[in-house]
């Protein structure tokens, strides 16, 4: 476990850059243009596959119930792990639903999906999948109790009608059950060797995907052999896939700058102009629907955050351009409770805190009685971006009489603060990211304080959001659920308790004189490695 430390440096820094955040001296736009619609890169796939791609990534897979797809919680889990699981479904370019292991579905009513599936899809082990194995993975999935198993929603029953077809139940309408079956978690695993326990899930991954893992060291390394069972083989680029887990960011810069490496993630925003220039390197800024949020707990009765008109005014008087430019290289875009982006979502500048001036900020803090308020505000230090968020929160909250104490923890230190125990969060503010998956109501089951137990150390919650929450995931696409949508989205900005601050975008690297990549433009679920299979290796030039 890291130190813990006290942010006493860099705040000089940061308050000249908010007197002066509007220069615009530099482009930084570079990097983040189309060059077809929703991809920022597009593969040459007539070139020859073959070779082995070299790639660094920030983090390894992290769960305690080790590569389990069904407890995968993380991106990284859920791109590395999705090398060799398969979906039901998928996502395009434009967060429209495409099929993966379905070759199509019907939604027979609202509470009844009928699935086609893939007649020559075959698991790692050489074993067909069948229709039992849909019904087995999502059973084992529910079974398991895990985050995505809520994601998942009302499923009552799931049926097989013959070896290629099966039917979900739902006992309620649930709109969003294609995008909690498009991500890693859901994944098709073979369910009765699973429950024979003849394959630990655990220990071993055994999909229908592209790649099969032939060794990992944890924390370091994977090597990705490409999968013989796989019904596209010869289609799929790269025959080997090598990943090196490389937490420091200076050291991927090092080396996809000199080669050794032709593909790399970045957290930082500014590697787009760390990399500006540097020859046979390309860096795009790819945009996600996860977002960062701020925690405002509300938990504590001796805090001034119990009121909700102060939490409201707290809300108001963060800056979310401000923040993105001074942060995110004005990367991130300001969301609601709906990834910005989504078909469906919010629009941002709506919200009733945009609509807020400066004296309506005063009044609220005045007439809730409050004065010279101190914070104490919590976040991680594994990435930059949480601690200059912080920062620049601090500054901001300031000129209305708040004072932020911050302190940087390493992340385990941070889920004792607002996750551990029963008692209220020690802390009254908190910086994390939620990722933004593919539906627009998705995320928001994060707020449904009967569902999200998780929250209950920090968010008191109501039945007015709680509401809001599963209408929103029960209405159809069409006017009405954007409407039902826009209702939730200024609820949880006016109750302010989880709130909503910008998008969390990556910055993907590759070398241009040895790969040719696909990437789109905007990632709902964390895969960097979506069009892995599109990739063509092309040697110097």
């Amino acid at each position: 476990m890291r130190k813990s430390l006290t942010i006493g440096t860099a705040v000089v820094t940061v308050a000249l850059l908010l007197t002066a955040c509007s220069s615009n001296d530099k482009d930084v736009s570079s990097g983040t243009g189309d060059v077809s619609p929703g991809f920022l890169s597009v593969a040459d796939t007539s070139l020859p596959t073959g070779g082995t791609l070299h790639a660094d990534l920030d983090y390894d897979t992290v769960e305690a119930n080790g590569l389990d797809p069904r407890y995968a919680t993380t991106a990284r889990s859920w791109t590395i792990e999705g090398l060799s699981y398969q979906t039901l479904v998928t996502v395009d370019q434009k967060f429209g639903f495409k099929p993966e292991l379905a070759t199509s579905w019907d939604i027979v009513s609202p509470t009844e999906y009928v699935f086609h599936l893939r007649t020559d899809a075959v698991f790692s082990n050489g074993r067909p999948m069948t229709a039992d194995d849909v019904k087995g993975s999502i059973e084992l999935l529910q079974e398991s109790k895990s985050s995505w198993a809520l994601q998942l929603g009302p499923i009552s029953s799931v049926e097989v009608n013959a070896p290629d077809e099966v039917t979900i139940h739902l006992s309620a309408p649930y709109t969003a059950l294609l995008g909690a079956l498009a991500n890693t978690p859901a994944a098709i695993v073979p369910a009765a060797e699973v429950r024979a326990g003849t394959i630990d899930l655990a220990k071993q991954m055994v999909g229908t995907g592209p790649y099969v893992a032939s060794s990992h060291v944890q924390d370091e390394s994977w090597t990705f052999e490409k999968n013989p069972h796989y019904y596209d083989a010869k289609k799929v680029g790269p025959d080997t896939l090598d990943i090196k887990i490389v937490p420091d960011e200076a050291s991927r810069l090092a080396a996809i700058r000199d080669g050794s490496v032709q593909y790399a993630f970045f957290n930082n925003a500014d590697t787009l102009d760390l990399l500006a220039g540097t020859k046979e390197v390309k860096a795009v800024n790819q945009q996600n629907t996860d977002f960062y949020y701020l925690i405002l707990n509300s938990t504590d009765p001796s805090s001034p955050l119990h009121d909700e008109k102060v939490r409201f005014a707290v809300n108001a008087a963060i800056d979310r351009a401000q923040l993105s430019d001074l942060t995110l290289a004005g990367h991130g875009k300001a969301t609601g409770v709906t990834p910005v982006g989504l078909p469906g979502s919010c629009t941002p500048s709506e919200l009733p805190s945009a609509t807020l001036s400066k004296d309506d900020i005063t009044k609220l803090l005045k007439d809730a009685g409050a004065s010279d308020i101190r914070l104490s505000l919590v976040t991680w230090n594994e990435e930059s971006a949480p601690g200059k968020i912080a920062q620049v929160i601090q500054q901001q909250l300031r000129p209305y009489g708040i004072t932020v104490d911050i302190k940087l923890v390493d992340t385990a230190t941070y889920t004792d603060v607002f996750y551990g125990g029963d008692k209220t969060a020690s802390a009254d503010l908190g910086i994390s990211w939620y990722a933004g998956y593919g539906d627009a109501a998705m995320v928001s089951r994060w707020w449904n304080t009967d569902q999200a137990t998780f929250t209950s150390r920090f968010m008191t919650g109501s039945k007015t959001l709680n509401d809001l929450v599963v209408q929103a995931n029960e209405e159809p696409v069409g006017d009405s659920r954007d409407a039902v949508l826009t209702k939730l989205c200024a609820e949880v900005d006016r109750t302010a308790e989880q709130v909503p601050l910008m998008t969390r975008p990556g910055v993907i690297a590759y070398r241009t004189d040895k790969l040719s990549a696909t990437i789109n433009s905007t990632e709902g679920y964390g895969d960097i490695f979506r069009y892995l299979t599109d990739f063509r290796l092309t040697g110097s030039k």
